[in-house]
This record gives C-alpha cells, sequence and structure tokens, in this order.
C-alpha cells in the first residue's frame, strides 16, 4: 500500500454526504474491507450511487482499493494518523434515527455469506433486505 496525501477540504466535501459518512462509519465500526456488492447489501442503496459515493471517499484519499480476480475491495486508509482520530469521530456520531444500527447489522449478516474469507455471491438486495426485515 502507498501512501496518501490528504487535503484537509478534500476530506471533509467528501463527508458532507450523509451516504459517504455511512459507508465511513461502517468501515470504521467494523475495521473491515468490503466489496461494492456488500455495501450495497448493507446500505440498501442503488449500486450506481455507491459506486460515485466510493470514487469520491478513494479520491479524497479516505479508501484505498485491493483487486482480487473480478472483486474489488475498499478498506480504510490507516497509515494517516490523523485519519485515525477522523475515523474515531465518525464511530461516535449520534444515531438517532438507528440508521447505522441498521446498516451495521445488515453488514455483519452480510459478511455470514462470505466464502473463504471473500464476497463471491454478488449483489443480493431483494433476498436480502427481505431476509433482513
Amino acid at each position: 500500500m502507498h501512501s496518501v496525501a490528504v487535503k484537509p477540504e478534500d476530506v471533509f466535501q467528501a463527508l458532507a454526504d450523509p451516504t459517504r459518512v455511512r459507508v465511513v462509519r461502517l468501515l470504521a465500526s467494523t475495521g473491515e474491507e468490503s466489496c461494492l456488492c456488500e455495501l450495497v447489501d448493507s446500505l440498501l442503496e442503488p449500486q450506481y450511487k455507491l459506486s460515485r459515493h466510493v470514487k469520491i471517499l478513494r479520491q479524497a484519499g479516505l479508501l484505498s482499493v485491493e483487486k482480487s480476480g473480478r472483486w474489488v475491495y475498499h478498506r480504510l486508509v490507516t497509515d494517516v494518523p490523523c485519519l485515525l482520530h477522523l475515523y474515531e469521530m465518525v464511530r461516535a456520531l449520534p444515531d438517532r434515527e438507528r440508521e447505522f444500527a441498521q446498516d451495521l447489522k445488515r453488514f455483519k449478516a452480510r459478511m455470514c455469506l462470505r466464502e473463504g474469507g471473500r464476497c463471491r455471491l454478488g449483489i443480493q438486495t431483494p433476498a436480502f433486505a427481505v431476509a433482513q426485515a
């Protein structure tokens, strides 16, 4: 992994969107890496929308990617000390609507579907959402 130059204005602009805060909070709370389909199933947001949000987080220096065959895994950048403080703050944000608690519940259930520690299923949203309701 290479070091990323983080510009504060890019980081805060990236976190100005509630969906991107949800992605960062989920990954910061679990310490996991995630493929896009796991994020789609966990946040119940369309793939095209999350793809764009992940790209913005990556460009801001908050996410790194690792390709494994046809799968791309996203992980929070942790080799920049100031970002660790930021992730701690994001984890501590209030969850008045319990939206994050639901995201986390779906994420944990979705991670149980991994095979050999990796996602191999693709997006499961319709069936997954019904099973989690």
